[in-house]
Parts: structure tokens; C-alpha cells; sequence
């Protein structure tokens, strides 16, 4: 299991594009992993996910003052 350092900053240079679908693509496999693989739901896994991930980005750059 990978260590999480939560006192990290994460920059927004650390999640370049190839690193960013990955993140979905990752998300996308839990999903139907999940379902137990069952075959149709492909393309909502991956647009579910892409939906959190962007999200999840959003949450971690957005400005609080």
C-alpha cells in the first residue's frame, strides 16, 4: 500500500495529462472491478470517474483564503 503524506502540498505541475488519465483510467478499473467486470457499463465507469478525478483536482487547487 503506498504511503500517503498528508502534509504534502500537491502542485498542480505534479499531475501532468498523462499522469491525470491515468488517475482515471485507475478510478475507471475500481469501478468495474467492483461490478465484477460485467460487460456494457465501460464507457459510464470512465466518465464517472473522469467526473471524481476532475473533481478531486478541483478540491485540491482550488484558492481558500
Amino acid at each position: 500500500m503506498a504511503k500517503v503524506n498528508a502534509g504534502r502540498k500537491i502542485n498542480k505541475e505534479d499531475i501532468n495529462e498523462d499522469r491525470f488519465q491515468k488517475m482515471i483510467a485507475e478510478r475507471a478499473y475500481c469501478k468495474s472491478e467492483k461490478r465484477g467486470f460485467v460487460a456494457g457499463h465501460e464507457l459510464e465507469d470512465w466518465l464517472e470517474a473522469e467526473w471524481e478525478i476532475k473533481n478531486q483536482y478541483f478540491y485540491w487547487f482550488q484558492d481558500v483564503e
